[in-house]
């Protein structure tokens, strides 16, 4: 933001600053920095208010645009990215299902029950997931601190953040798992047994 001083008094002989521009590190320090130098020039000039201090609302307005559409199109990439991942995850399961269809039907001729199939499948589904996730955690964990050294901007990932993601990804092995799980359970043991 910039600070102008008013012609008052001025000599147009001496040599004056008419005009001082402020530079702020982070947006969210603006408010109170307008505060301090206000009373700092008012303290100065002897509670004359001769000084007028104007802060580029329209700039900082268009950052917070940027920073809410950087946002969105971060949460929509996340959001496909998930997506394709669980269908991955679901058509890897139907594939393992259906080459494992004698297995299913030895397991459930020895006793397993359909709960069992399904919490099979589910944990291997699940598995698969947090594996992805794990390697995408530190994936992003890296790309994060090249982001840093190469363009110094700031990214910070926080515990929260991190087990959020972990969450997530487990989340997804559960949901995209459990069709495949449901159709395992659903085999009929006989033509399992059959099945070549």
């Amino acid at each position: 933001f910039a600070i102008s001083f008013g012609d008052e008094g001025r000599n147009p002989e001496k040599n004056q600053i008419d005009k001082i521009v402020v530079q702020v590190k982070e947006s969210s320090q603006i408010g109170p920095t307008t505060d301090i130098l206000k009373k700092m020039m008012t303290r100065r000039h002897a509670g004359t208010k001769d000084v007028e201090i104007r802060v580029p609302e329209l700039l900082l307005k268009q950052e917070q645009r940027t920073k809410d559409i950087f946002n969105i199109v971060l949460g929509a990439i996340a959001g496909i990215s998930l997506l394709v991942g669980g269908i991955g995850i679901m058509n890897i399961m139907l594939a393992s299902v259906m080459e494992r269809i004698k297995e299913i039907g030895i397991r459930q001729a020895i006793g397993a029950r359909k709960r069992d199939i399904i919490l099979q499948f589910l944990t291997e589904a699940t598995l698969l997931s947090i594996s992805g996730g794990i390697i995408g955690i530190i994936f992003g964990l890296g790309l994060t601190k090249i982001i840093m050294e190469v363009t110094g901007i700031l990214t910070i990932i926080t515990p929260l953040s991190i087990m959020i993601s972990f969450g997530v990804s487990a989340s997804v092995g559960i949901i995209f798992g459990y069709m495949p799980a449901r159709r395992a359970a659903l085999q009929d043991p006989v033509e399992s047994l059959r099945h070549e």
